[in-house]
């Protein structure tokens, strides 16, 4: 193994730990959210890998041999992804997000033998890992903006890579690819409903367009599991694009006996998360209804606090 000082994966943050201006490296190769910006998922085609700058970003190669097992579709895929969601795992995702547009490809190919294993982790770069921490102040929150020394709220990697530049490129990437990825939301396969609304709450919606999608999948929706991740997910695009019909609709649904304990439960989380307001004591002695019926379809509340 080589001496990790003259890796040129780790130039940058070599450079960074010896003090220089993480801005003077903004746009360039070795960041991430400028290279990630040139791959379109609607694109690729049969692009090569080896025409990006993995080498760039640390555990690079990893990252490049990985996305190369998934595009194949041989028998290894799950361990080619167990081998990106560990990299996010372990706070180094500068390289999991230049796979993030590849990823995309292979999750909305209905004919891919490896797309649930694709779309179940493509969206592990776009969020920072937080061990232990579950408040009311940081669950489903989107950090941005600048905080110190160009940094945002996301601080560095364990690379000493700028965290909240590798999350920002996975995003960019999931919002450039939401209009492959919004028709997985009516998929027959539960869980990819599931794992693409999830996936979907991390793109950019100025346009409540990825909110809309979730609502109208809502209506429709049987499985409480899908409900309650529809709901989850609703709650994580507000908290980045404020609506207030929603968060009354969030309300809504965890005051509403006649919904599935899973919607419920759901609900509750993304309201705390939602409001600075404290938690009434009809949170606190909720209990599980003697049921699991959830309401018919056309009793559901909408999301703008109506009913159908």
């Amino acid at each position: 193994m080589g001496d990790w000082r003259t890796d040129p994966t780790f130039a940058m943050c070599r450079a960074l730990v010896e003090g220089a201006d993480l801005a003077s490296f903004a746009g360039g190769p070795f960041d991430i959210r400028s290279v990630t910006a040139t791959i379109r998922p609607e694109s690729i085609g049969g692009a090569s890998l080896d025409d990006l700058p993995w080498g760039n970003f640390p555990h690079g190669e990893k990252a490049r041999e990985a996305v190369r097992l998934l595009r194949t579709k041989d028998g290894s895929a799950r361990n080619a992804m167990g081998v990106l969601i560990g990299m996010c795992a372990n706070d180094s995702r500068a390289a999991a997000a230049l796979a993030v547009p590849f990823l995309i490809q292979i999750a909305t190919d209905p004919h891919h033998p490896h797309r649930t294993v694709a779309l179940d982790g493509l969206a592990a770069p776009a969020r920072a890992c937080y061990f232990g921490v579950a408040s009311r102040a940081e669950f489903l929150l989107h950090r941005s903006g600048p905080r110190h020394d160009d940094y945002d709220d996301y601080g560095v990697e364990v690379t000493g890579y700028p965290a909240g530049w590798s999350v920002a490129a996975a995003r960019a990437a999931i919002t450039a690819g939401t209009p492959l990825l919004l028709p997985l939301l009516d998929d027959s396969d539960p869980a990819v409903r599931i794992d693409a609304s999830y996936a979907l709450a991390t793109a950019a919606d100025p346009g409540q367009t990825v909110r809309a999608a979730f609502a109208a999948r809502f209506a429709k929706e049987q499985d409480p599991m899908v409900l309650a991740a529809l709901v989850l997910a609703t709650a994580e695009t507000t908290r980045a694009h404020a609506h207030r019909p929603a968060t009354a609709w969030i309300r809504e649904l965890w005051l509403d006996r006649a919904q599935a304990p899973e919607v419920r439960l759901a609900a509750a989380i993304g309201w705390l998360c939602l409001t600075d307001e404290p938690a009434p004591d009809t949170l606190h002695t909720c209990r599980r209804p003697d049921h699991r019926r959830t309401r018919p379809r056309h009793e559901r509340p909408a999301l703008d606090g109506s009913h159908r």
